[in-house]
């Protein structure tokens, strides 16, 4: 593992200009891409302390084994040189987004002479203009059928329109005038196209126009007494008016906007964009990236709008006049600058703060966190993924099986108070939730993790051991019983895990090591997982295993890693909530246990309690209005209590 000191350039070599930097590994392939205002202020935070770094970061430039920068005029110049080198070498520690699905466009062929619409999916391609992208292809085929009979455009393939030239004859689209029929001269190439521009106003939102003018069509034929062109006016505009209501409004000053929102986890973050154009929601679109670095949200936000909008030919066509975003990126200004380039005019950049913008990107943002919760049950749920994490994990520990069951634990507790400690169960890389266990540790200094972690193992496996003996005891010809004869339920602790995984480094996992060793178990693995660098420790090792960063045995042991975290916080805050209600309302009379326990499970915590009025209280079944009026005096005196001795701790 490369010592980032040992290539550390010089403070003074670095320029203080901006620019773009690229770290290298000893391969000499582009690890990392990075933009600064300031060169030197940037690179030299790379190159402090490696404890005081974010693990993904101190990965990184342990991976790497040099850094070179290139010097531009202005950020607008590092942020389109940025962009190119990431497309270029694509870096393994940048936020690469991808997209969760292969989403359906709308897309007209305006390069050929006779222009076709059609649903397509994949890499947009030169001389043709794109609308969407669209969750369902049979959405847009349906209103792409309906719009046909309003401008009846060419939508056949290149062999069926060659096959009608020569035979004379237009297919059935043709018959039906869903089709002007240029393949056997029912109109010229120009007739066409202008067909074709007025279909593509029509998707890009610009829809007025065209309804008063076929309204007035009509109106002039019934006049006329064309009632036969009449009609078939009024079906047209019925059929606009129908593929228009597929398409909400959902601002209503009739904006063009592109909203976006992301869902983040330590692992991952997931992004969500609606196309909004003419004030309705025209298509939609999700990506989905590894979180390789320490990049907080506006960071991610910055990468997303550039890998969005910094490619493709037809780049100014997709920059809208207003992107919505959920927190600004770093530079606003220069990123303003250069989306105002690429489209020509100019482009706004904000967070939207109430009104339809803010409601349209909160949905978004449930599109997103949704988003991100189908793709992790689907990452974890493959079965071939989950083969090949636990085989790495076996490879990378040592281990002669792979590990089927996997238990992790994990401590939990405030400043020493209300500790407690998880049992997470995994067993083929799925989650159990019913073997999930919870700890009270009652008898441990809250500020030793390293002996309530001891306390659990021990309590843990001392429970394996009896429901060992237990089942040994009724043991019959098919060995050990691990299901209960009574109930057909399996033994809470009859089960032996491949492998235990403690949240945490060395200490810890010397002490689940200890106490398996005092209990006289010596055939159960384990190993610990360290949150700074995400290294895995093994018993009596020196140093930990790294794992890679892209390794499904690293991806699997975080998820179990974060849900034993989760877990044992939920715990915890149950039982201070619990607790805090209980000592807030012990003095008040006739309050027992039984109603207390009602009233935390009628509010759900504390604060909604401190919240609520005493007629909310009152409302709580067994409570009457006497008990709620001396429940509230007592949080009232409580909460006076609270802020007199902040404004003395304040004070003094």
């Amino acid at each position: 593992m490369p010592d980032p000191l040992s290539y550390r350039p010089k403070p003074g070599e670095i320029p203080t200009e901006p620019g773009v930097y690229r770290f290298r590994d000893k391969q000499r392939r582009v690890i990392y891409v990075g933009k600064a205002k300031n060169l030197r202020a940037r690179l030299s935070s790379y190159f402090q302390d490696i404890g005081n770094l974010h693990q993904r970061t101190a990965s990184m430039v342990t991976t790497a084994a040099s850094v070179e920068w290139t010097v531009v005029k202005t950020e607008v110049e590092a942020l389109q040189l940025e962009y190119s080198w990431i497309k270029e070498f694509d870096p393994r520690f940048n936020v690469k987004y991808r997209d969760d699905k292969s989403y359906p466009w709308l897309a007209v062929t305006v390069g050929d002479e006779f222009p076709r619409v059609m649903v397509g999916r994949g890499a947009k391609r030169k001389g043709t203009r794109y609308f969407g992208p669209y969750s369902h292809a049979w959405a847009i085929r349906e209103t792409v059928d309906i719009l046909l009979r309003v401008f009846p455009m060419r939508s056949c393939s290149n062999g069926v329109f060659k096959r009608s030239q020569q035979i004379g004859r237009p297919c059935l689209l043709g018959y039906i005038d869903k089709c002007a029929a240029p393949c056997v001269g029912n109109v010229s190439a120009d007739e066409h196209r202008a067909i074709v521009d007025d279909f593509c106003e029509f998707m890009a939102g610009r829809t007025k126009p065209f309804t008063k003018r076929i309204e007035q069509e009509m109106y002039a034929a019934s006049d006329a007494l064309d009632f036969e062109k009449a009609a078939r006016l009024r079906d047209d505009l019925g059929a606009m008016q129908k593929a228009l209501e597929k398409q909400a409004v959902v601002l209503g000053d009739g904006a063009d906007a592109d909203v976006i929102a992301l869902a983040e986890d330590p692992l991952e973050v997931a992004v969500q964009v609606f196309y909004v154009r003419g004030g309705r929601v025209r298509g939609q679109r999700g990506w989905v990236a590894d979180r390789t670095d320490d990049s907080g949200t506006a960071d991610l936000v910055e990468n997303f709008l550039l890998q969005l909008y910094a490619g493709g030919d037809d780049t100014g066509d997709t920059v809208p006049k207003e992107i919505l975003v959920p927190v600004l990126p770093p530079d606003t200004a220069t990123f303003e600058q250069l989306l105002s380039d690429l489209r020509g005019s100019r482009v706004s950049i904000r967070v939207p703060q109430r009104g339809d913008k803010k409601s349209l990107q909160e949905s978004v943002a449930r599109n997103a966190a949704e988003s991100l919760a189908i793709h992790k049950t689907k990452r974890a749920s493959d079965l071939t993924t989950r083969n090949l994490a636990l085989a790495e994990i076996a490879d990378a520990l040592g281990l002669d099986d792979a590990p089927l069951r996997i238990e992790c634990y994990d401590v939990s507790h405030t400043q020493g108070t209300e500790i407690v400690a998880s049992m997470v169960v995994f067993e083929d890389g799925l989650a159990r939730k019913g073997e999930y266990r919870r700890f009270v540790i009652r008898d441990q200094d809250g500020s030793d993790d390293v002996a309530a972690m001891h306390e659990v193992i021990t309590r843990r496996f001392r429970r394996l051991l009896d429901e060992q003996a237990r089942s040994e005891e009724r043991m019959g010809e098919d060995g050990p019983m691990l299901v209960d004869p009574d109930t057909g339920r399996p033994r809470k602790f009859a089960y032996a895990p491949g492998l235990v995984v403690v949240d945490g480094g060395a200490p810890q996992v010397a002490a689940a090591q200890r106490a398996l060793d005092e209990l006289g178990i010596d055939d159960i693995p384990i190993c610990g997982l360290a949150k700074r660098l995400e290294e895995v420790w093994l018993p009596g090792e020196e140093d930990p295993v790294i794992l890679p960063r892209s390794s499904e045995g690293l991806y699997l042991l975080q998820r179990v890693r974060d849900e034993a975290h989760r877990f044992a916080i939920a715990h915890h805050r149950g039982r201070r909530s619990k607790s805090m209600v209980e000592s807030l309302l012990d003095d008040v009379p006739g309050l027992g246990e039984v109603r207390r326990k009602t009233l935390l499970r009628h509010f759900g915590s504390l604060k909604k309690l401190r919240e609520a009025e005493a007629a909310d209280i009152a409302a709580v079944p067994g409570i009457g209005p006497r008990t709620a009026e001396a429940i509230k005096d007592a949080i009232t005196a409580s909460d006076a209590t609270r802020t007199q001795k902040t404004g003395k701790t304040t004070a003094t």
